[in-house]
């Protein structure tokens, strides 16, 4: 029972209860939902969402927040296009300019918040638009279709009759959680998040560590972008409309505080897990868009909640369980 307890003090209890919770609901409303196809499908939906998911934490943590990445992805996939099919340069080339592209658009986000002093909520909601703006500009509203034909095994490959996304995933999810808590860049970004105040004068670099939180997640919005060039073979300014807000649900369903200084990159994988599934569900069911809305917020909700209740929720276990103790030595002593 004392590790159960433990459990659900984790920052991970609450997002794994709530999608499993939503992994049921789903099971028996969408008889299809469990099909090994289905599950496939759902394995490539949830890797962009994911990835994205990785920097809205991450700027998140830091007490930030990060509305841009979907607008991020759309110019990351335009440029790709006009690179590889327009101007001709091969692939991996283009795919490196393109990551370099997002590192700068993550550092013009992180500059302006940090040593611009300008809100991020302004900041990015800015930026949103005007990166936007770019992808329609330099592809004059037209997406680019058939960008390469080397794109599909990024995306669609498998190996070990697993999809390559799912390594995606794992592989950048390990490594930043290893960031975060073995490295003194990673441990800087929980303390500005917890307490600015604090770190400033315990001599961590604030602004260098807030600017650092930016320009990964711009790095993760710009794989993201590969990655959905490669999903649709093309590249258009109306992709990712949603990753922003979808990224952040992530992080919220995650257990991150919006405050800054508290979540985790495992629950946050859950959250994004937690966003897939009921999309999906969703989908199957062939729920208008409106509901589907409707219903991830609602899920948001749901899941802060859990995240919020499970500490009370152990406290009532636990008293539950030393009553039950203490009923029992009664109960031994009162025999004759």
């Amino acid at each position: 029972m004392s590790i159960f307890n433990k459990f659900l003090r984790t920052t991970v209890a609450g997002p794994l209860f709530a999608f499993l919770l939503v992994v049921i609901i789903v099971s028996f409303t969408s008889p299809r939902f469990m099909m090994p196809q289905n599950l496939s499908n759902v394995s490539l939906q949830v890797s962009i969402v994911a990835i994205v998911a990785i920097g809205a934490t991450l700027v998140i943590l830091t007490g930030g927040i990060d509305l841009s990445p979907g607008s991020t992805v759309a110019l990351v996939g335009c440029t790709l296009a006009i690179l590889v099919k327009n101007e001709g340069l091969p692939l991996p080339v283009g795919i490196g300019l393109v990551l370099l592209l997002g590192v700068g658009l993550g550092f013009i986000n992180g500059f302006l918040s940090t040593y611009g002093r300008i809100p991020s909520f302004i900041v990015t909601l800015a930026t949103m638009s005007i990166y936007r703006g770019l992808a329609f500009l330099i592809t004059d509203g037209t997406p680019i279709f058939s960008v390469s034909p080397q794109l599909d095994p990024l995306f669609y490959g498998k190996w070990l009759n697993i999809p390559l996304p799912f390594y995606y995933v794992v592989i950048l999810y390990a490594i930043t959680s290893v960031f975060l808590r073995n490295t003194i860049p990673g441990r800087a970004i929980y303390a500005l998040g917890g307490n600015e105040s604090a770190a400033r004068l315990s001599g961590i670099r604030v602004n260098q560590y807030r600017l650092l939180a930016y320009v990964l997640a711009g790095l993760m919005a710009a794989i993201a972008g590969v990655l959905q060039t490669a999903w649709l073979n093309s590249g258009s300014p109306n992709y990712g409309a949603e990753l922003g807000l979808e990224s952040i649900a992530a992080a919220v369903i995650g257990g991150a505080s919006l405050a800054g200084g508290y979540g985790s990159m495992v629950a946050s994988l859950v959250g994004a897990l937690t966003v897939a599934v009921v999309q999906n569900g969703l989908n199957l069911r062939a729920v208008p868009a409106s509901w589907q809305e409707i219903t991830i917020g609602a899920v948001i909700v749901l899941a802060v909640g859990l995240d919020m209740w499970r500490n009370r929720l152990g406290q009532g276990i636990s008293r539950l369980f030393r009553w039950s103790q203490a009923q029992s030595k009664e109960e031994k002593l009162s025999k004759p």
